[in-house]
């Protein structure tokens, strides 16, 4: 026990290292920047539009995923904030903390509902059942606390024999499993506090468990280097996937079940066919340690967070990262002095899209003639299948479509979040302006 202990200490030293190396001047790639520290947890809400991200910063900061900017932050730990949960509203979030703590938010106010307080060491975990009713925290005192979220009142403390370091309710049910510095995974009923059985393969302490969405599966990251899908009605492992080179952090099932992503200190982030044992994508993601990943509830994105103080949003088809990358200032930026009704709306644009075919290099296809162009056909720019297997001319018509429906019903699989402009009048204004805009190089 007191060399598994060593390991974890030895990793979050280098995780302290790796934050004060990342905060070296350097290039700014990242999409989600704001954090002072590692980045440690990850969140989507339910609805796709918010991320929230937990630091040792001290705080979570609440982003649009949309637009790929910080909503608020929430600042009220008095340590690193080790993890995060949206609950199933979406109005409200959980937060633990090295501080002992955990806390319930009003994403709405960004004030704390509740604090829970009840653990004598670090709080590393935090999950929230189906219903949003009650959530369990696991911490390095080696107990679970079950709280009640209607008046963040603690149920019961459910002691543990290794310190905690993961938890997650399996599906619909009241069943955990909690994973720790030793390698085995304990599921237990958080009705009862009731050992219901464990599962046994790993070589070294748990770090991530993720169940799916039907309960019927389990996935778990360890620092043996693996990760492996459990089987919950019989107990067993049904296969092991080995590819990192050190240390996984993360493991976490797609929303359709049918692929995962893990990652961990090599900085890779790699997407698997779960039946087939193989990866479909392996992405570079950072330069250091990824503590945690996530999908988008739609499945077209990663969100991976990192000690190097960010968190990168992935299209997982492409591999290509979207949203913010380095500004060039001697671009021209007609739209920030333009009088025309549809200029304001162009700056979500123009963080994806440069104007001039010779412009900065962004992570959506220059626009540079725009109007009258086939869809998916500038050279050498990485489309997505959506575009390259159509057949129309970007027009009025198909851009008003675009935006209307949401690049995610126009175009299912596009690189593009889901961006809509509901309001036709600045729809029409939009469009307008784009026409005026994109009909000639502005360099």
């Amino acid at each position: 026990m007191a060399a598994v202990m060593s390991i974890f200490r030895a990793i979050a030293l280098l995780g302290i290292v790796s934050a004060l190396l990342a905060a070296l001047p350097g290039p700014v790639v990242a999409d989600l920047r704001g954090h002072g520290g590692m980045v440690r947890a990850i969140d989507f809400s339910p609805d796709g539009r918010r991320v929230l991200t937990g630091s040792f910063d001290f705080t979570a900061v609440l982003w649009d995923f949309e637009e790929q900017r910080e909503i608020g932050r929430l600042d009220e730990h008095a340590g690193p904030v080790t993890s995060v949960a949206f609950l199933p509203d979406g109005r409200r979030a959980l937060t633990t903390s090295d501080d002992m703590t955990a806390i319930l938010w009003d994403l709405t106010s960004l004030k704390p509902l509740h604090h829970l307080r009840a653990h004598k060491h670090k709080v590393m975990t935090v999950a929230v059942a189906a219903d949003g009713r009650i959530a369990a925290t696991g911490g390095w005192d080696k107990t679970i606390c079950i709280w009640n979220l209607a008046t963040g009142g603690l149920i019961r403390t459910i002691r543990q024999p290794t310190p905690i370091n993961t938890l997650t309710f399996i599906g619909a049910s009241r069943l955990l499993a909690a994973g720790g510095h030793d390698p085995v995974i304990r599921i237990v009923n958080a009705d009862t506090g009731r050992y219901k059985g464990n599962l046994e393969g790993h070589r070294m302490g748990i770090t991530q468990l993720n169940a799916s969405t039907d309960g019927k599966r389990l996935l778990s990251a360890s620092i043996d280097k693996t990760m492996r899908l459990w089987d919950m009605e019989t107990f067993g492992e049904i296969q092991t996937y080995e590819r990192h080179d050190n240390q996984l952090f993360t493991a976490v099932f797609a929303p359709d079940g049918k692929t995962a992503l893990s990652a961990g200190r090599d900085g890779y982030l790699i997407q698997w066919n779960l039946d087939q044992g193989e990866p479909i994508r392996q992405i570079k993601a950072h330069g250091t340690i990824v503590w945690a990943a996530d999908f988008s509830p739609d499945g077209r994105f990663a969100v991976s967070a990192s000690s190097d103080e960010t968190a990168r949003v992935w299209h997982l088809e492409t591999g290509d990262q979207i949203g913010a990358e380095p500004d060039d200032p001697d671009e021209p930026k007609p739209w920030l002095t333009s009088n025309h009704p549809g200029a304001p709306l162009f700056k979500k644009c123009a963080r994806c899209h440069s104007l001039s075919a010779s412009g900065t290099r962004r992570s959506g296809p220059h626009l540079s003639g725009l109007f009258g162009r086939p869809a998916g056909s500038i050279p050498g720019y990485n489309y997505s299948s959506a575009l390259t297997k159509v057949d129309f001319l970007w027009n009025a018509k198909t851009l008003f479509q675009l935006f209307d429906e949401g690049p995610d019903k126009f175009l299912p699989g596009t690189k593009m979040p889901v961006q809509r402009v509901p309001d036709t009048e600045q729809l029409s204004q939009l469009i307008e302006y784009l026409k005026e805009l994109t009909a000639t190089d502005q360099n």
